[in-house]
């Protein structure tokens, strides 16, 4: 029998009926053979978070679905750096048996409680967690959590405005989800009227998914009525629920909102580098975007530029960018800063 060298391995050996997802930048179905890829070190983490692949297991093993919630440290290349997962595996394998065959319940309190002291666990924000729920619960044919049917009257403009404090973050995250064209467009022409307590958390469930084009357009227009009230926290909701949309709509916002000096704030620049940074493979934005970043002081743009060079897709076009910065522009002195020794 061949021996169990990741976790690709371990959950091909158990049985189990396992589900991948990534966390952190974005919640989002990973591949299975993604993740195989990856842990033999073939391909890059699609989505690094602050240099770490955070990883959802989802699997079941009897009627109840588990969770592990696992957090990768990768290279300066965004591959797997082995080891951590390596000694995790090994006491996996040692509270299991070295066969790991066929976990029953017993197994399942004995891994809960080697979680428990697990240096590789961590525990995603509240809103993640729902959506991770929501998404999870599709995909295994389950059904939506009970807040689901308020979630969508309320946003379809059924219920009266005030009523929003009746709803929950799992309503909000299971519509995200499951929301048909219908829905989406109702909820497009209802978007001005939410309230700011409801539309934010909507708004920070809806950044793990592609909006529709009605509802990427919505947001568009309310952040930039909340960019003229000087709410910037709504502003930068916005910004982020769009980052997945289409290119064509959200490309060009972004656009405008980084050459205007008063918008283009470390809020907006964070909003960007976190949720819109699909939006900066495009061989203008991204030049445009570290001008910005490298422009005003407040921003930790090594910190950010780092991040942003682990995601497969941007690290090249990223790299070429800022060796082809000019020496006097902000992002050349930048450069030119950090290669001083302290």
């Amino acid at each position: 029998m061949q021996p169990i060298l990741s976790l690709s391995d371990f959950f091909a050996r158990t049985g189990a009926q396992a589900l991948f997802y990534t966390m952190g930048r974005q919640v989002a179905p990973c591949a299975a053979e993604t993740l195989a890829a990856f842990e033999r070190s073939e391909l890059a983490w699609p989505r690094p978070w602050l240099g770490r692949a955070q990883l959802a297991c989802v699997f079941k093993l009897g009627d109840e679905p588990l969770i592990w919630f696992l957090s990768l440290p990768l290279d300066e290349q965004g591959m797997i750096d082995p080891a951590p997962r390596d000694a995790f595996l090994q006491r996996l394998l040692e509270t299991l048996g070295r066969t790991a065959q066929q976990m029953d319940a017993a197994d399942t309190q004995r891994i809960d409680n080697l979680m428990q002291d697990n240096p590789l666990a961590f525990t995603p924000d509240l809103t993640q967690r729902a959506v991770l729920h929501a998404r999870a619960s599709a995909n295994l044919g389950l059904p939506a959590s009970e807040h689901l049917e308020l979630a969508e009257s309320y946003l379809s403009g059924q219920l009266e405005a005030e009523q929003w404090q009746a709803l929950g973050l799992q309503g909000l995250a299971d519509f995200t989800i499951r929301h048909d064209f219908d829905q989406a467009q109702a909820l497009a022409h209802h978007l001005a009227a939410l309230p700011v307590d409801v539309l934010r958390p909507l708004c920070h469930c809806l950044e793990h998914i592609e909006p529709s084009p009605a509802l990427t357009q919505a947001f568009i227009n309310r952040g930039e009525t909340a960019a003229s009230q000087g709410d910037i926290e709504t502003f930068c909701a916005c910004v982020r629920a769009v980052g997945q949309g289409e290119r064509e709509s959200v490309g060009p916002w972004y656009d405008a909102l980084l050459d205007d000096t008063a918008a283009c704030s470390p809020d907006l620049l964070a909003a960007i580098a976190a949720r819109g940074w699909a939006q900066l493979e495009d061989a203008e934005r991204l030049p445009r975007f570290i001008e910005a970043l490298a422009a005003d002081g407040r921003t930790g743009f090594a910190a950010v530029v780092r991040d942003l060079a682990l995601i497969p897709r941007l690290r090249l076009p990223l790299l070429l960018s800022l060796r082809q910065a000019s020496p006097d522009s902000a992002t050349g002195r930048r450069l030119a800063g950090l290669a001083k020794p302290n």
